[in-house]
């Protein structure tokens, strides 16, 4: 009646689509996740609409909504500091968050660059 003929290419796919979905992205829905972060000093407007200030406790994200607090720890030194979303980003496979530079260096991140960190929404 049906050709059940398992290849090992159908193989593949199904576990491959099964890695994918046990590791998918953040979603909105999430209360927490991990994964790279970087930080950047510009002085240009964000996406949100107001100019950004490498002094303040803001963080770029690719679907938070805008005004998201979240508390964001450097998951080597374990110092955390909460953060505002105000932008999007980041737009490098791997990372989850831009932090400001203010952010990034109460964190210990700023000699490195990037960082791995855990974030958890608080409001």
């Amino acid at each position: 009646m049906y050709n059940l003929t398992i290849t090992r290419r159908s193989i593949f796919t199904a576990a491959t689509v099964a890695a994918l979905c046990a590791f998918a992205p953040y979603s909105a829905n999430a209360k927490s996740s991990c994964g790279g972060a970087s930080w950047y000093a510009l002085h240009s407007k964000t996406a949100s609409g107001e100019r950004m200030n490498p002094a303040k406790m803001t963080a770029a994200h690719k679907t938070l909504p805008f005004g998201t607090k979240v508390k964001v720890t450097n998951s080597r030194s374990g110092k955390s500091v909460v953060v505002r979303i105000n932008d999007r980003g980041p737009f490098i496979r791997g990372r989850v968050l831009d932090l400001s530079k203010a952010a990034a260096q109460n964190i210990g991140m700023i000699r490195s660059g990037h960082a791995k960190v855990c974030y958890e929404i608080i409001s």
